[in-house]
């Protein structure tokens, strides 16, 4: 048999020092994100991508086909408003400009619930299922769903009541009262009725939407006719209530008239005013008087004093003749004159005739004949002086109380006639006014004759042909955007949640551990009767071929090339045999004296793939129950030698701990150019650690796009911490056609422009 024991040979080698474990490197930081990664992540994912672009918009297609159509009808309105004559109904009715606010309101107005209430009425909305949702409740309650639920629910109440009472169907809702209904109607259509002004305009497009396209159109513009009417009627009110307050101004204005008429005919009355008469008269009147009050005061003082004067005279006896002929009275002054003339006789003749003597006697007797004459005049003047003193005194008490009493009248004749002026000027004002109101009051008159709203309808709605919604183009161009953006999110999400190792560039950034090989996968097409162990020898010129030399020749292009090699992975399944068998009978093939034995004691492979199940091996020898020449073994494709596991050993641990296990390594080291170990994955069973602890280089095989990095952190701390030497990461079952479009550097060796390189 081409698998029976061999003798030895071959010149044992020099004996290799044990390479001392050497720890992994730092993981390097991977790369940003950036164009060339996003391009390579849109390939790599490409049918995620497609199948969004696909699927979105035929669901948006059918859903289209499936929605009722709905139509929407627009009547369009220009808001002008108008000037008015009046400045009162101006303050009344609009404001001073159109702003967006003035806009805004408007819109607010022909969306009211008003309006949308007189609309329900017109076309009773209330009774369409369209706007009536307690109608559409009923109507499904009446489906066949709603029917077999409740059929359902009958059943399970006879078994249970209270399951039965769970899965019983809602009743139908019970319709609304008349003017409740009305109302929530009425909510409905508001959310049908969009109004919006036209950008920089003040155009107004009103638009209602429904399944009838006739009640669109009539509904649109039904809102617009009543959109006019009730602002004719806001100014019709408005100019009511304009002309009862200047018909109620122009009663007052009339009244107050009437009122200050009547105060100046009463002042007039009882100040003796009459029109045209002012105090001017009673002030001459007064300056008359005044003056004559002068003339009487200065005869008075006049006549007081010749009064005095005559009185003097008479008391000092004597008084010149031009004092008396000044007083008026001749005759005193003759009287005096004889007096004198009387006296200087008595004088003459006293001087020479002495006293005694009959004509001093007789001259005596004349002087006083003349004396009492004198007195006799001076008291008739005196009198007379008195009299006309008293005439001057009363006249000037007279002219004083006739001043008096002018001075008085001319006060209350003055109070009065300011007062009389002050309401002549309110009157008068007040009829300027009443005259203005009432030209106002005209003029809000005929306003009403005139009146128009302060819109109009530019374009009134036409019955629509196409359904606004749904739009299918609309819907599939929105849907195929959406696909794009949830096609991208998902890529995204896709390489975040990835947590396998994809590329070399992947291992090194993840592990910090150099990839030496990408191990493709071989599809059964290519295998043929073959199986995947016998390729690289069947094959020889074949990539899978070639990914065995490439990971030899990267295990020999070291510094300080290895001699036993530990082969492991993270976990089972991961191609780790497969790799084992296939890089030693490579070597094997290139003329180098190889070694493969199986130390995956647990569950064995190499002596399965082989054909040579239960055959003494490694096992056996460790425990001296078979020599080495019996447990070795030549392939019968290629010039490997090869030892299988042999008898399973729970404590095989300790086996591989054992002087004897140093032993043998020490014998293969100087037998063979390269000795393979195919190890237990090195999470499963401690042997990978200790075994990797004595080979001079580990090497861990990863599938690709499958083992997550943490377990392969895990198994790789698990190694270090056992101070194996890793010298990188094989990554297994590479899928070619896939790894080409991932747009990764080392997926350029899959390119058809290297398929001259290969045979299959």
């Amino acid at each position: 048999m081409l698998d029976r024991p061999v003798a030895d040979t071959r010149p044992p080698a020099e004996r290799r020092p044990v390479t001392p474990a050497m720890p992994a490197a730092p993981p390097i930081e991977p790369e940003g994100l950036n164009l060339a990664a996003l391009l390579g992540a849109l390939r790599r994912r490409r049918g995620v991508l497609i199948a969004c672009l696909l699927l979105f918009p035929v669901v948006a297609l059918v859903a289209a086909k499936t929605l009722t159509p709905r139509y929407t009808a627009a009547t369009t309105v220009m808001f002008e408003p108008t000037e008015y004559a009046a400045r009162e109904l101006q303050s009344i009715l609009r404001d001073e400009s159109t702003t967006d606010a003035v806009l805004a309101s408007q819109v607010e107005i022909i969306r009211s619930l008003s309006v949308a209430r007189r609309l329900v009425r017109r076309f009773g909305l209330a009774e369409r299922e369209e706007f009536a949702w307690w109608l559409q409740d009923r109507a499904s309650a009446e489906g066949w769903a709603w029917r077999a639920q409740a059929r359902v629910a009958e059943g399970l109440a006879q078994l249970s009541p209270m399951v039965g009472e769970m899965l019983a169907p809602s009743p139908p809702p019970e319709i609304p009262p008349g003017e409740l209904a009305e109302i929530q109607a009425a909510e409905a259509v508001l959310d049908r009725l969009a109004v919006q002004v036209v950008r920089n305009s003040r155009v107004l497009q009103i638009r209602f939407t429904s399944e009838d396209p006739q009640l669109a159109a009539a509904v649109a513009n039904l809102a617009a006719e009543l959109y006019l009417a009730d602002q004719l009627d806001a100014k019709f009110d408005a100019v009511r209530r304009a002309n009862d307050w200047l018909d109620q101004r122009v009663a007052a204005l009339r009244r107050e008239v009437s009122r200050n008429e009547a105060e100046i005919a009463e002042l007039r009355a009882t100040s003796g005013l009459t029109r045209g008469v002012n105090a001017g008269l009673q002030t001459e009147q007064i300056s008359r008087i005044t003056q004559d009050l002068i003339e009487a005061r200065n005869t008075l003082a006049g006549a007081e004093a010749r009064l005095g004067t005559v009185r003097a005279g008479g008391a000092a006896g004597g008084a010149g003749g031009a004092d008396l002929t000044a007083l008026g009275s001749a005759n005193l002054v003759a009287q005096r004159a004889a007096r004198d003339e009387a006296q200087r006789e008595v004088n003459r003749l006293s001087a020479t005739l002495g006293s005694g003597h009959p004509d001093v006697r007789a001259a005596s007797g004349r002087l006083g004949a003349a004396e009492r004459a004198v007195a006799a005049e001076t008291s008739r003047v005196v009198q007379a002086l008195d009299a006309e003193a008293r005439a001057a005194r009363a006249r000037v008490a007279s002219l004083e109380a006739s001043l008096a009493e002018q001075q008085d009248r001319l006060n209350r004749t003055q109070g009065a006639e300011i007062r009389i002026n002050a309401l002549e000027r309110e009157t008068e004002a007040a009829r300027s006014l009443l005259r203005a109101v009432l030209e106002r009051s005209q003029t809000t008159v005929s306003q009403t004759a005139i009146e128009k709203p302060d819109a109009r309808i530019l374009s009134p709605a036409t019955v629509p042909g196409v359904p606004s919604f749904p739009k299918p183009l609309l819907f599939v161009a929105a849907a195929t955007a959406l696909g794009v953006v949830s096609g991208l999110l998902l890529v995204w999400f896709l390489e975040q949640a990835d947590s396998t190792l994809r590329s070399g560039d992947e291992v090194r950034g993840a592990l910090g551990l150099p990839c030496l090989a990408l191990v493709p996968r071989l599809r059964r097409g290519f295998l043929g009767r073959h199986s995947v162990e016998d390729y690289v020898a069947r094959k020889p010129l074949s990539p899978f071929a070639e990914a065995m030399r490439a990971l030899r020749a990267a295990l020999w292009l070291g510094s300080d090339p290895p001699k036993v090699v530990l082969v492991s992975a993270a976990r089972p399944g991961e191609g780790k045999t497969t790799t084992a068998i296939a890089m030693a009978r490579s070597a094997a093939m290139n003329g180098e004296r190889v070694l493969l034995i199986d130390c995956d004691i647990r569950q064995p492979s190499v002596g399965r793939l082989f054909r040579t199940e239960g055959a003494p091996g490694i096992t056996d020898l460790l425990l001296g129950q078979a020599g080495y020449e019996q447990i070795l073994r030549r392939d019968h494709l290629t010039a490997l030698d090869w030892i299988p596991a042999g008898a399973a050993e729970i404590h095989s641990l300790g086996l591989f701990m054992s002087e004897a296990m140093a032993a043998l390594l020490e014998r293969v080291r100087r037998d063979y150019d390269l000795v393979v170990l195919d190890a237990p994955p090195a999470l499963a069973m401690a042997d990978a650690r200790v075994v990797a602890r004595l080979a001079d280089a580990t090497l861990l095989c990863v599938k690709w796009r499958d083992t997550p990095r943490s377990v392969v952190r895990n198994s790789l701390a698990l190694l270090e911490d056992a101070k194996a030497r890793l010298v990188g990461v094989a990554l297994t079952q590479v899928d070619a056609r896939a790894h080409r479009r991932s747009g990764y550097a080392d997926s350029e060796v899959y390119h058809p422009r290297y398929s001259g390189y290969f045979r299959e």
